[in-house]
């Protein structure tokens, strides 16, 4: 019996892995050409975005190197307003320069794995290793519809579950 309750626990460790797998991120990223507001097209939901439209993430270049993060969104209710989120991105390993970390309150990082990046960087498609969390972002208000589905299917091929994913209200000013 103990054997069996052994095996169990160890089929359920390996199967609670598969989901932080490698997660293959692009192989170069111009930080500066990254820089600039990007409009959050789609995204996985999540609690810190929960019933926010119209968001945007700006990223700017700090002096010592690293990356100031400022994520805004409109929340319609209960009274209507801009929410915003102050952070700093950093790459931790140049070997995986599509491999960041963001951090809005410190000591705690998360992860922004740049999955596919347009060559005009006119697009992005950005997870986690986790697959809880996915975001496509572009620097225009919409995306081409075969664009979208291009990045979906590169997001379920990695292992994301594409059929929770969120199109973003982009209709505020």
């Amino acid at each position: 019996m103990k054997q069996i309750f052994l095996i169990l626990l160890a089929m359920v460790s390996l199967l609670s892995c598969k989901s932080t797998e490698e997660l293959a991120t692009v192989d170069k990223v111009d930080i500066e050409k990254y820089a600039g507001t990007w409009y959050e097209i789609a995204r996985l939901p999540n609690s810190f975005e929960k019933g926010l439209k119209c968001v945007t993430a700006n990223y700017s270049l700090k002096d010592n190197g690293r990356i100031m993060v400022l994520n805004k969104g409109y929340a319609s209710e209960p009274k209507g307003k801009w929410k915003t989120a102050k952070g700093t991105a950093w790459v931790p390993d140049k070997e995986y320069p599509g491999r960041l970390k963001v951090s809005f309150f410190w000591p705690f990082a998360g992860n922004y794995y740049i999955l596919a990046l347009d060559e005009n960087y006119q697009y992005a498609l950005v997870g986690d290793p986790s697959r809880k969390y996915l975001w496509v972002l572009a620097r225009s208000l919409s995306l081409d519809g075969s664009i979208y589905t291009q990045l979906m299917d590169h997001a379920k091929k990695n292992g994301f579950d594409i059929q929770q994913v969120l199109k973003i209200e982009q209709d505020c000013e």
